[in-house]
């Protein structure tokens, strides 16, 4: 009896999942199936004012970025009209809050605008980054000319100069 496990031992012992026995995913429907009844209207529009986002979830679930950033927007967008539909809890309400096409594009565009923020961001950060690069560079080429002309431009190129060799020969 050796304390090493084999292989297949191993990889059992890692990859086993836990499953629900029958009586607990009956019991979960159940639930499930309740909270779907109370809650119908909620339901409704969160079903349908958030699928970009379950769209995501389902297509591209490894980028949790963009479903963090899509799904925030577009929660804020369904949000008002969540608050509404609580306020006023019949499943009319919600069905007439989605039959405005007004209240759909607030909903369904606020995910638009968030997954143009997750595309656009980085360029964004790019784009300030460089500025204030070249802004580094003049300032740099500023200060060489007022050196040059101070101390002579035949010292200060002739030490870039020899920087410069010694970079090519190393």
């Amino acid at each position: 009896m050796s304390k090493i496990k084999s292989r297949k031992e191993r990889l059992s012992t890692t990859t086993s999942k836990p499953t629900l026995s029958p009586t607990k995913k009956w019991l979960l429907f159940l639930c499930l199936f309740v909270i779907i009844v109370t809650t119908l209207p909620i339901c409704v529009i969160l079903l349908i004012g958030m699928l970009p986002t379950i769209t995501i979830m389902i297509t591209d679930a490894k980028n949790t970025n963009k479903l963090i950033i899509v799904g925030g927007f577009n929660m804020a967008g369904v949000f008002i009209y969540l608050m509404n539909v609580i306020n006023h809890f019949s499943v009319r309400e919600a069905f007439f809050i989605l039959s405005d096409v007004f209240n759909l594009i607030i909903m369904l565009g606020s995910a638009a605008l968030g997954l143009v923020l997750y595309c656009e961001l980085p360029n964004l950060f790019v784009f300030i980054f460089k500025a204030s690069a070249k802004k580094r560079l003049k300032l740099i080429d500023e200060k060489l000319d007022k050196l040059s002309q101070e101390w002579g431009s035949e010292l200060i190129y002739n030490k870039v100069n020899e920087a410069a060799d010694k970079k090519k020969e190393a």
